[in-house]
């Protein structure tokens, strides 16, 4: 993403995704996604940047490069936390869309909404990151009679 992928849109913040195929998708950020995003580019001062990488490289004495993030630094970075907060190491970028697609879905949201927000051309790609089904509930294993 550039600077210019996360942007104004009426009141809120949206973010521009390139997809697979180079599909360009748009949302609006999440009103906790667009805190820690102002922040972060308000601390790496990138305002008005435009062309220029949003996420970036550190150098070896942890300060901000111009060099583009690129797709496994992201991954190793999602891991170095993952075992830092005690969590498998199996956890990856893919685990975050599972968790956001479930939560919408836990939490009212429809599959077809759910398959827009995640840009997927079928519900059932979108079917196969719910993670709802996973949670046997109590009245569930009181169905069983014996």
């Amino acid at each position: 993403m550039d600077c210019e992928d996360y942007f104004p849109k009426g009141r809120r913040m949206w973010f521009r995704l390139c997809e697979k195929g180079s599909k360009h998708h748009e949302v609006p950020a999440h009103h906790k996604a667009e805190q820690f995003m102002d922040d972060y580019v308000a601390a790496a001062e990138f305002t008005g940047q435009t062309g220029a990488p949003l996420f970036r490289s550190l150098d070896r004495h942890r300060n901000l490069t111009e060099r583009r993030l690129h797709r496994t630094e992201a991954l190793l970075m999602i891991k170095r936390r993952a075992r830092r907060a005690g969590l498998p190491y199996s956890l990856c970028n893919h685990s975050f869309r599972a968790t956001g697609i479930t939560a919408f879905l836990s939490n009212g949201g429809t599959l077809e909404n759910a398959q827009r927000i995640a840009a997927h051309e079928s519900p059932r790609t979108t079917s196969l990151y719910d993670r709802t089904s996973d949670e046997v509930s109590l009245d569930e294993i009181e169905r069983i009679v014996i």
